[in-house]
């Protein structure tokens, strides 16, 4: 299941809310011996939590597929910065890493029980219980794997979402009626205390008179699979321009945008809006902003982090496009 962006807590006795951990998404499979970790964007994770995978080995339950969210903390708050550090291709120093600050499972869904029975088709509430029944079976010593609270409280809700920085990174809302949609957005939303959206680099810059990026260019896909020019970002450190440089050079490949690019009629052109360097939309990465209007950012963007845990293709304007013309301030 995949959360909508929207700018208020849903409320209503349909709804059942939870915070929104600072983590990788991570859907975990379990048979006998056997565990394999999936991120959102179906890639391989085993190899990079190795002290995940002998939580999960030691639980009681031997067959089971959960949905949950992958965490670290350092010094009391969780650690998005560490958890990037773990997608290193060397497994000593994965290793390593593991020793110094290792991972928790933040469980939230229950897929498929422990009898192999699969709970995918089953209301929300159903997989709850269920959930409830297992974490209750299963996690009592294990500090590793926990489950994460829920409520169908909007009081409580609303407490949690005032505590959002630092561990939480927002409120999750979820339909108690709903089944498990895999890759759909239709029960479940996300409200966050700044607006961020997850976004392609489709192309870069060059600084005015040096051949360092200046800024970087961003797209989203629409629903035919068209990587629209949505805006830019240049708030990176001058001391790692020359790093990104190399990294974008590397990627340079047209077309870039196959949608809407820079270019094309819009209201903030100027000369140099031709001037950019088409990369393979491989790299995603997620910044804050104040506007969406028109079809792009109204300003530009500032980057919260690299994103390497998500596809590209899941970066869509169906994030922004229902916030057309809607300010907000960010904090």
């Amino acid at each position: 299941m995949e959360a909508k962006s929207v700018d208020t807590i849903p409320s209503g006795d349909d709804w059942q809310y939870e915070p929104k951990w600072d983590g990788f998404r991570c859907l975990t499979f379990r048979d006998g011996a056997e565990i394999f970790l999936q991120s959102k964007a179906g890639q391989p994770l085993a190899r990079y939590f190795p002290d995940i995978v002998d939580a999960l080995l030691r639980l009681p339950a031997k067959k089971f597929v959960i949905d949950g969210e992958l965490v670290i903390e350092v010094d009391g708050r969780l650690s998005f910065d560490e958890l990037q550090l773990r997608l290193h291709p060397a497994a000593s120093r994965v290793k390593k890493l593991a020793a110094a600050h290792p991972a928790t499972f933040i469980l939230f869904d229950l897929l498929v029980d422990q009898t192999g029975m699969s709970l995918i088709n089953k209301p929300l509430s159903d997989r709850r219980r269920s959930l409830e029944k297992f974490a209750k079976q299963n996690l009592d010593r294990n500090h590793a794997v926990r489950m994460s609270p829920a409520t169908t409280s909007l009081a409580q809700a609303n407490r949690w979402f005032a505590k959002a920085g630092g561990n939480l990174d927002g409120i999750i809302a979820k339909r108690l009626d709903a089944s498990y949609a895999s890759g759909e957005r239709t029960a479940m939303v996300k409200v966050k205390n700044i607006r961020t959206a997850d976004c392609v680099v489709g192309g870069f810059r060059y600084a005015s008179g040096a051949k360092v990026i200046g800024s970087l260019l961003l797209g989203l896909y629409d629903d035919a699979g068209l990587l629209h020019h949505v805006g830019f970002t240049s708030a990176f450190k001058t001391s790692d321009r020359r790093a990104l440089t190399k990294k974008f050079e590397a990627l340079r490949k047209p077309p870039g945008f196959t949608g809407n690019a820079p270019g094309g009629p819009s209201r903030w052109s100027t000369e140099r809006t031709g001037e950019w360097e088409p990369v393979e939309p491989k790299i995603v990465v997620e910044v804050t902003y104040d506007h969406f209007t028109g079809g792009r950012f109204r300003h530009g963007t500032k980057i919260v982090r690299w994103r390497p845990d998500k596809a590209p293709r899941q970066c869509t304007l169906d994030q922004v496009a229902h916030r057309e013309g809607r300010a907000i301030a960010l904090l």
